[in-house]
């Protein structure tokens, strides 16, 4: 297994280079096949991530699909959560936190109003964890994510495959417009987020997440502004062999 993982991280920017060339649907069989299927979809349930989920479904519809519930979700989310699983028929791995949020607030307090070193603390703690934790208990060997160039300065160079955690990391919509995005729900008849309709376009937890107002950038949305990334996507791609 070391050495498969060791050809495959020192082969990413040939991979890259067959990808980029492919559509969205091809770069999903690709990583299925690829990986024998030990691969999971992650997904935030967001504002625009039934777009990947209805992908990755079409082409295997009992995929894992991992959401990280920190507890803090906005209750429309659960709701919308609720709605996809039922009538997308998703296989829904759920996983949480280590310390329930009232746990939680009593032994840190509310860390996301402590600034970037507490909002790092509290991602680590409430999404990285949970997260690292499904990959190894679902024994990913790569991960599916819906990470869009056109999101964020922090994702605008984001590869097709990335190495993350110790395995490969697919983007399959990286270089998807958000036009395209828009064109895809309306043909496809597919629900939005409810808060979607509100003014929200990034959709996290409760107490960091905020609407896109007049002047504001979508990544500034999140956060208070002070980042963009809440861990799970920020990995650094080292090579550890594991």
């Amino acid at each position: 297994m070391k050495a498969m993982k060791k050809e495959l991280f020192d082969s990413l920017q040939e991979y890259n280079r067959l990808l980029e060339k492919k559509d969205a649907l091809e770069r999903i069989s690709w990583a299925l096949d690829f990986f024998e299927r030990k691969v999971i979809l992650s997904s935030s349930f967001g504002a625009q991530s039934v777009v990947t989920l209805k992908l990755v479904l079409s082409v295997w519809p009992e995929i894992p699909v991992v959401v990280i519930d920190t507890g803090y979700l906005f209750p429309e989310t659960y709701r919308y959560i609720d709605r996809l699983v039922e009538e997308l028929k998703i296989n829904l791995k759920v996983y949480r936190p280590a310390l329930s949020p009232a746990w939680f607030e009593a032994r840190y307090g509310k860390l996301w109003e402590q600034g970037k070193e507490g909002i790092e603390k509290y991602n680590q703690i409430m999404k990285v964890e949970p997260m690292i934790r499904s990959l190894e208990e679902l024994e990913a060997r790569c991960w599916i994510s819906g990470l869009r160039r056109e999101q964020a300065s922090t994702r605008r160079n984001i590869l097709i495959l990335t190495w993350h955690w110790d395995r490969a990391k697919l983007h399959p919509i990286a270089d998807w417009t958000t036009e395209r995005i828009n064109e895809f729900i309306y043909k496809n008849k597919l629900p939005m987020h409810p808060l979607a309709f509100e003014g929200y376009v990034s959709i996290g937890d409760i107490h960091t997440t905020s609407k896109l107002e007049a002047g504001m950038l979508p990544e500034q949305t999140r956060f208070f502004g002070i980042k963009r990334e809440c861990g799970l996507h920020e990995a650094k791609e080292t090579f550890q062999g594991r």
